[in-house]
């Protein structure tokens, strides 16, 4: 395989930095983007809103993808309204600025972050990529993103959309975040917990944007999540049982809404989905299997409260 040169926005966060040291590790130049003032030869400055994109242009079109994770992290904060402003801004605006500066590039493949929060609330029903967009402030962010970043196939560039949905690690995301409670046998049902969480592993989440830079065909939105969704509270009782301790102590809808505000909603939304174009691509997991997933994520977190 020809070693590409591939640029990253949001390579310092969990899923931009694990994929960092994946594509290295096998041989590809990756290029870091960033707001801070870059270190050549392998970062270049992404410029703020409104500034020139001379320079970002130059130093894309000298690379093979462009791959954009950049994001404030969802459930990093409570969403008053600058924080929303803040997840919409960091989206949106990086967004818009990398196809700014790939206008004035020859041909490229972007790969650019979504999430599954495209699909809002639904239930019981079955989601792939040809599901309708749901209707909440999440779902109307996901939209605007990846509209934004659309614009860019009208200059002949490739595009595919990475549907994330919640990634398993023990460095940071949801299940790093429910482990605390875990810990302590405080962790059980979320809402009713019967509301679908679809997941996927972390290194399999690198492995499927890898899947999705080497196949140029694939164009437009792309699910990134393991085979099979699970009841939410069965996810809480699988973690438990990893980590050794009980997961039966609810919380109950209202008192999340207390505690967490319109975020809470995240946590009680049913998304059930389906990897369709993944599966019809060829790709294949290394996990599959939620329980032996969250086993890993319990031996990880106990080897770094010992360390």
């Amino acid at each position: 395989m020809t070693r590409q040169r591939i640029a990253i926005t949001g390579s310092s966060g969990l899923i931009g930095g694990a994929l960092s040291a994946f594509l290295r590790k096998r041989g590809e130049t990756v290029v870091r983007l960033v707001r801070r003032h870059p270190v050549p030869p392998y970062e270049v400055a992404l410029p703020a809103p409104g500034e020139p994109v001379d320079e970002l242009a130059a130093a894309l079109n000298d690379v093979d993808v462009v791959v954009n994770l950049a994001g404030a992290g969802i459930g990093d904060h409570r969403w008053t309204a600058s924080y929303k402003k803040a997840l919409r801004d960091s989206r949106i605006d990086t967004t818009a600025t990398l196809v700014e500066a790939l206008a004035h590039c020859t041909p490229k493949r972007l790969v650019s972050g979504s999430a599954m929060g495209f699909y809002g609330d639904r239930g019981e029903e079955v989601l792939d990529e040809t599901s309708s967009a749901g209707s909440d402030f999440l779902a109307d962010l996901v939209v605007d993103w990846e509209g934004c970043a659309e614009r860019a196939t009208s200059d002949g560039h490739n595009v595919a959309f990475a549907r994330t949905t919640l990634v398993v690690s023990a460095q940071g995301g949801a299940f790093a975040q429910m482990a605390l409670p875990a810990k302590f046998g405080v962790l059980g049902p979320l809402g009713s917990g019967r509301q679908w969480w679809s997941w996927i592993s972390l290194r399999d989440e690198v492995r499927a944007l890898a899947h999705l830079i080497d196949h140029p065909d694939i164009t437009g939105p792309v699910n990134l999540a393991a085979p099979l969704a699970c009841r939410q509270a069965g996810v809480a009782k699988a973690l438990g049982r990893s980590m050794r301790r009980p997961a039966v102590v609810p919380a109950p809808e209202f008192a999340l809404r207390a505690v967490l505000g319109e975020m809470s909603t995240q946590l009680t939304a049913s998304t059930r989905v389906r990897p369709a174009v993944l599966q019809a691509s060829g790709f294949t997991w290394m996990d599959s299997n939620l329980d032996q997933v969250l086993d890993r994520l319990a031996a990880d977190l106990s080897d770094h409260s010992t360390h």
